[in-house]
């Protein structure tokens, strides 16, 4: 028996040998591929000396070690081919058979490794599966069709979490936590409200950008259903275990093979029905495990960055980090993509730690999939690492995207608008005062900053990490011990309280909020300017699941691991805050409608997009929109992040108000009509009011002040004008 030490430094002796590997396989076939009458099965190894197969019967549970699998184990010696892959044919019918491949290397040791390629697994993923990618398709599947895409920035973004879309009773939904909750049609709270997928169409998003949904090692399949309160059933996923296999945990039975795979099927053509794009994050940065990953049972050492002595290198933060840059690294991710692409639909992919992924297998990835799969395809990530990567120059950070065809997060524009991530600072929306150059510098599309165009950043201000949009501005204004906000000690327990549960049920998130007048508290107007600048700038903007119905999480600034009690959506809040969520489907609807929002070319911004005025806690300007077919010649935004009303000057015009004060949309709430009576003056006249829903009475309608209009306070106000 080999002691550790001796493991240790023979991983390392073959770790040596890395640099001189230098074959590379084409081919498109690596893992299984299923004919009527021979399955083939082929996998690469340039450093094993033997290679076989271990096939079992049909089952779907166990490991290979367990009884009776170890029994009915079939070895197969596989032959060495072309480019240091490994083959074998075996004729029959193997459809549902398990397999595994053992290699032994020169010094005598040998592994058993999941196939890397495999597309069906077993409960948990302990083995690969054999399946026909035939029988998996969903009734409708032959003519589900991508959604319709002519540019990136038509896109808006909405970012969830599977389990967190239904699992709440308030859902509705009968397929709680599961792929399938997404299928589910025509459901209402007691008042009429949409839930669900409708929900998602009447708030006029283009894509669901969804949290991991491969295979991920953090969440037992088995038991996932067992106890709902349980918080380890919960995980956002950021654990890859099997890249190229849906996550069990998601589906009504982990342990059938096919059926994870049929159903997230359904859940992308339930969404494609409804015109509605799905996006894959995607996690190719890092594995879960290294040394028991199929990646460094194969070929170790291969497929992960090292030190100069042989240590792994870790840039992701989590123990290694994937060595994209090596050929046959950046052909699995370059397949794993495509093969997700295809088989799947999918309409485009979220790279974590992007920056950690090297720039030439970004921009190859991003050439393949549009022009051999589909030009509407979207690519974005995270342009950073965690930690300090040997990976140096070729981390495809902010910048390296330029005119690739792949768009990158854009921190700086976030942290303008509303601050750090999970402090106490501040940013525009949330009451900093100086950062109007640095907010119009990403109204722009940051294209003085680091982009080509607009289509390359993604405008955000918060996501699934750090606190979330409700409980971050709460926190700038110092109401995190009066709302109940959870904290934590270092061990991870929650401080003053036997348990979250408890926790939870004792905060008060809303408590400043008059349900009378929910668009009159000064954290909801907050919130509503801060997405409200997302929605309005030129680029690729992106909101949180529940940012619409003000969703909180407690102040819980990490929950990947807090169960449902945090991170549930709760469905009851769309008709509590109402009015929050009709100003978002107003100004996704003001997106829609009107191009001048999205603006393809640094050109067309340049030209079109014009500064009125940059003032402390003020930022106004117009679009020019009569040359990009858009129906409203000229249009004026003014954020006002002051807590006092403010007046600023427009050019002159009939103009109409179509947000204001917590209203949003495309019908006119009021007209101004500026004239001009002398050089550099304008004498402005209100007129009569066009919208039901204004609260305004005709006296508050009066402007008084020549060549200014007034801007309601912490608030955004969008004008527009049929003359040029």
């Amino acid at each position: 028996m080999i002691d550790e030490v001796q493991q240790q430094q023979q991983q390392i002796a073959r770790k040596t040998d890395i640099a001189s590997i230098t074959s590379t396989y084409k081919g498109g076939d690596l893992g299984v591929t299923l004919q009527p009458a021979v399955c083939s099965f082929k996998v690469w190894s340039p450093i094993a000396i033997q290679m076989e197969l271990l096939l079992y019967p049909p089952l779907t549970g166990g490991s290979p070690d367990d009884i009776p699998n170890a029994l009915k184990q079939s070895n197969i010696l596989m032959h060495s081919g072309e480019q240091d892959v490994w083959v074998l044919e075996v004729e029959g019918d193997l459809r549902g058979y398990r397999y595994m491949f053992k290699p032994t290397f020169a010094d005598g040791t040998s592994t058993i490794a999941v196939d890397p390629y495999a597309r069906a697994v077993t409960m948990n993923g302990e083995m690969g599966v054999i399946v026909d990618m035939q029988e998996t398709h969903p009734e409708g599947w032959q003519q589900d069709k991508r959604p319709e895409l002519s540019h990136p920035t038509d896109a808006v973004l909405y970012e969830l979490h599977v389990r967190d879309f239904s699992i709440h009773a308030s859902s509705g939904i009968a397929n709680k936590g599961k792929y399938l909750a997404f299928t589910e049609t025509g459901l209402q709270d007691a008042t009429g409200n949409t839930l669900g997928i409708d929900h998602l169409v009447e708030l006029g998003i283009t894509h669901v950008h969804l949290l991991p949904v491969f295979d991920f090692a953090t969440v037992d399949e088995a038991k996932v259903d067992d106890d709902p309160k349980d918080a380890s059933n919960y995980n956002w996923g950021y654990d890859p275990l099997h890249y190229n296999v849906p996550e069990g945990s998601y589906a009504s039975r982990a342990d059938e093979p096919v059926t994870r795979i049929r159903e997230f099927k359904s859940m992308v053509l339930a969404l494609h029905r409804k015109g509605i794009g799905v996006i894959m994050d995607v996690v190719y940065n890092h594995t879960f495990d290294t040394a028991e990953s199929s990646f460094e049972k194969l070929v170790p050492g291969y497929y992960y960055r090292q030190h100069a002595d042989g240590t792994y290198s870790n840039g992701s933060g989590t123990g290694n980090e994937v060595a994209t840059e090596r050929a046959m690294v950046r052909k699995f991710i370059i397949d794993s993509v495509r093969f997700w692409a295809e088989e799947y639909h999918v309409d485009g992919f979220r790279f974590d730690l992007m920056g950690l992924m090297d720039v030439t297998t970004m921009k190859q990835l991003a050439s393949e999939l549009h022009t051999e799969v589909s030009p509407s395809i979207l690519l974005y990530g995270e342009p950073w690492g965690a930690m300090e990567s040997p990976l140096g120059d070729e981390m495809t950070l902010k910048g390296t995207q330029r005119g690739s065809g792949f768009a990158v997060f854009n921190d700086n524009f976030r942290g303008v608008i509303k601050g750090d991530s999970d402090g106490d600072g501040k940013g525009f929306a949330t009451g900093e005062d100086g950062k109007e150059a640095e907010l119009w510098t990403g109204v722009q599309g940051s294209i003085h900053d680091f982009t080509e165009g607009p289509s390359e950043t993604i405008n955000y201000v918060t996501v699934h990490d750090n606190l979330n949009l409700w409980d971050k501005v709460a926190r700038t204004q110092g109401l995190q011990d009066k709302l109940g906000f959870l904290t934590y000690d270092e061990d991870g327990s929650i401080r003053g309280f036997d348990n979250v549960e408890e926790a939870v049920r004792q905060a008060d998130p809303y408590l400043q909020i008059d349900p009378a007048h929910v668009l009159g508290n000064e954290t909801v107007r907050r919130c509503l300017l801060a997405n409200g600048i997302v929605l309005t700038s030129q680029g690729v903007p992106l909101i949180a699941a529940g940012d619409e119905m003000l969703r909180s999480k407690y102040g819980d600034a990490n929950s990947h691991e807090s169960g449902d009690v945090v991170n549930a959506i709760h469905w009851d809040q769309k008709q509590r805050f109402k009015p929050v969520f009709d100003y978002y489907r107003g100004l996704l609807r003001l997106r829609r409608e009107h191009p001048a929002f999205r603006l393809r070319t640094r050109e067309a911004i340049e030209k079109h997009v014009r500064l009125l005025q940059k003032d402390k806690g003020l930022l106004a300007f117009e679009l020019q929109s009569a040359d990009v077919n858009d129906a409203w010649q000229r249009i004026i935004v003014i954020y006002n992040a002051t807590k006092e009303s403010r007046r600023i000057s427009i050019p002159s015009g009939a103009w109409g108000v179509v947000v204001e004060d917590g209203q949003a949309g495309v019908n006119t709430l009021r007209t101004i009509e500026v004239t001009e009576e002398m050089e550099g003056n304008n004498n402005i006249h209100d007129q009569t009011q066009h919208s039901k829903k204004s609260t305004k009475s005709s006296s508050d309608n009066q402007e008084t002040n020549n060549n200014q209009v007034q801007v309601n306070m912490l608030s955004m106000t969008v004008l527009f004008s049929q003359s040029s």
